[in-house]
């Protein structure tokens, strides 16, 4: 996947709806509908009517952490260190934003410590097995010392309540899950009318750079015995099963048993491209992706190259916004 493919390049969101002067489940909404390759342009306050009664939307519930903390080198250089992934208490997957060498400790707020141990992949250094030496469990912290990871494109900051959906309740994600991100209690009152049901998974959004594409990284995830259920009780009703970003997608594929979802939990690596049949989820709510993310290899599952780059062309003909802050795009 890259630029050529995608055709035009859509705008950045620079900053969350809300600082723009647009309602947080007022964003643009494109829907696309793989059958017949037809577009419709609509607000995702227009969710509901695009849903059928017995429809069931699944959505990550991890929460976001700020993941985001200063380091200091030896040398008295700062560099940011993103906290992604738990292995065990001491030992996580971290992203130094900068080269570092195997056994290189970094000084953190609060007398923490920080020792960078070894590449995941040694011929790609971006993330590494990190050991921390903390005061306190990493999430307490985090939220003592952390701010929310971001990159260039955002130019302020802003407070992590901007990077939480309202589902967020297990802490654990380095990044947003962000799919979910337009939904408001108006919006979940107005799908409850219209007798759509939601149930909810975890998957913890490790970190995912622009700079250098690469595999998706391993992530924890979990399906509940709850939520396997209702999506069995919606498949024997006739209704669709639609994912809330590609998160949920890639937690629903890693529980597939015969194919059906079952409550599974553990690490998953995952890749879904446009080899992989997708059997967890029948439509995809996600957010609109640059040329060189990975997610974009999750959405040739869902719709040929031809129509998804047909879909964003008529998004960037229509000023739609991409990253975690910007419009979303609705495949069924």
């Amino acid at each position: 996947m890259n630029a050529a493919i995608l055709g035009p390049r859509l705008l950045e969101a620079t900053a969350p709806p809300e600082r723009r002067g647009i309602d947080r489940d007022a964003v643009a909404m494109l829907v696309t509908h793989r059958a017949t390759g037809a577009q419709h342009h609509a607000r995702f306050l227009d969710l509901p009517s695009f849903l059928e009664p017995r429809d069931l939307l699944v959505v990550n519930d991890s929460a976001t952490m700020p993941a985001a903390l200063t380091a200091m080198r030896a040398s008295g250089e700062r560099l940011q260190l993103h906290v992604a992934t738990c292995i065990d208490s001491r030992l996580w997957l971290a992203e130094p934003r900068g080269a570092v060498a195997a056994g290189e400790e970094f000084r953190l707020p609060r007398g923490a410590r920080a020792t960078a141990v070894a590449p995941v992949d040694p011929p790609r250094p971006r993330l590494w097995y990190t050991a921390f030496r903390l005061p306190l469990s990493m999430a307490d912290y985090l939220a003592a010392n952390g701010e929310p990871i971001r990159y260039g494109y955002v130019t302020q900051r802003f407070p992590l309540r901007d990077y939480q959906t309202m589902f967020a309740r297990a802490r654990g994600s380095a990044e947003m899950p962000s799919a979910a991100r337009p939904f408001t209690p108006r919006v979940v009152g107005a799908l409850r009318e219209r007798g759509v049901a939601i149930a909810t998974i975890t998957l913890h959004c490790g970190v995912s750079s622009f700079e250098a594409p690469e595999l998706p990284p391993t992530e924890r995830f979990a399906v509940s015995h709850v939520a396997a259920e209702a999506i069995d009780e919606t498949r024997r009703a006739g209704g669709r099963v639609i994912a809330v970003g590609t998160t949920v997608v890639r937690a629903l594929e890693s529980s597939l048993l015969d194919g059906r979802v079952v409550a599974s939990s553990g690490w998953t690596d995952l890749v879904i491209d446009a080899r992989h049949r997708v059997r967890g989820a029948d439509g995809l709510l996600t957010g609109f992706h640059e040329p060189a993310a990975t997610h974009l290899w999750m959405l040739e599952a869902f719709l040929d190259r031809a129509l998804l780059d047909c879909a964003y062309a008529e998004a960037a003909d229509r000023g739609y916004r991409y990253h975690e802050f910007g419009d979303v795009h609705l495949i069924l």
